[in-house]
């Protein structure tokens, strides 16, 4: 027998309970507390650094070797340098770092006898090509050496050599060149009111950023330094070191050094070279704390050298 709908809804009403009192309104349920570890008391809680964007390459070798007759120097080398950054290349004396640093810009074609093979590419293309102009190259890849050698020149001279070496004769324009090098160079502001006093009057730390300054006057895009500081005093081998991470901003900058903590202070990338082969190159943070090599660990942690 089929039941009547009002009897059913009538049973179903009288089996659900009915609180005392007005229906309450349904609330929404509360927000998920995320609860984080408070910081110490007087420390700042440190963000994770962002991740650095991949640099380019502004030079980089391939197999380089060089001979100086039948003495091999350097063998094989390849390596990658990233445009505004700063590589120091560490390794015991005659281990090649030099001959390596001057085979950047051709300079080793001046020695007699010296011989070079592999390639070395800037901005993608071999400096040692049939048909490139070493001179060229030499002025995109300026170099200061180890020791100050100012021309016996007058501070302006010194700064202005390279400027009319390439065609400049305006004095107003030598002038402007001689006057950005220097504040570059961090010189402007002692010698900006001797300029036609002889550079060699200059101390030993104001020789060598004149020596800076003249290789900046000719608007290199790389700057190779061989050991810049090793015959400064401690306050003058810091000027250089500020300097250095002034520049690098426009410059990539490639250093030769004995002195690891000079090394750990300015650059960002380290190459450790022994007998005439690169052994390591990597970040220096890691290169010093955590070397992949035990060459390199032996060399920094002092054990030969």
């Amino acid at each position: 027998m089929s039941r009547d709908p009002s009897s059913e809804a009538a049973e179903a009403a009288s089996l659900q309970v009915t609180p005392a009192g007005p229906h309450p309104t349904p609330r929404p349920a509360p927000p998920k507390v995320v609860v984080r570890p408070r910081p110490e008391p007087g420390r700042t809680p440190r963000r994770a650094p962002a991740p650095e964007a991949a640099a380019e390459i502004k030079i980089r070798t391939e197999a380089l070797s060089v001979w100086y007759g039948s003495m091999p120097a350097i063998k094989d080398v390849t390596i990658s340098f990233e445009r505004n950054r700063i590589t120091a290349l560490i390794g015991p004396s005659g281990c090649g770092k030099s001959t390596f640093l001057r085979a950047l810009n051709r300079m080793n074609e001046v020695i007699p006898g010296t011989r070079t093979k592999g390639r070395v590419f800037l901005d993608g293309k071999d400096i040692y090509a049939p048909g490139v102009d070493p001179v060229e190259v030499r002025r995109r890849v300026g170099m200061v050496f180890q020791r100050p050698n100012p021309f016996p020149f007058s501070i302006f001279d010194n700064v202005a050599y390279g400027p009319r070496r390439h065609g400049v004769t305006s004095t107003s324009e030598l002038y402007a060149i001689v006057e950005r090098s220097l504040k570059e160079a961090a010189l402007w502001d002692e010698v900006s009111d001797r300029l036609r006093s002889p550079a060699l009057n200059l101390s030993g730390g104001q020789q060598q950023r004149l020596c800076i300054a003249r290789a900046l006057a000719v608007r290199p895009e790389v700057l190779l330094m061989d050991e810049p500081a090793s015959a400064l005093d401690p306050v003058a081998t810091g000027r250089i070191e500020d300097l250095m991470n002034e520049l690098k901003k426009n410059y990539t900058i490639i250093i030769v050094t004995h002195n690891m903590q000079q090394a750990g202070r300015v650059s960002d990338r380290t190459g450790f070279f022994l007998h005439g082969e690169l052994v390591e190159y990597g970040p220096t943070e890691e290169m010093f704390t955590r070397p992949k090599d035990p060459r390199t660990e032996a060399y920094i942690t002092g054990r030969f050298g």
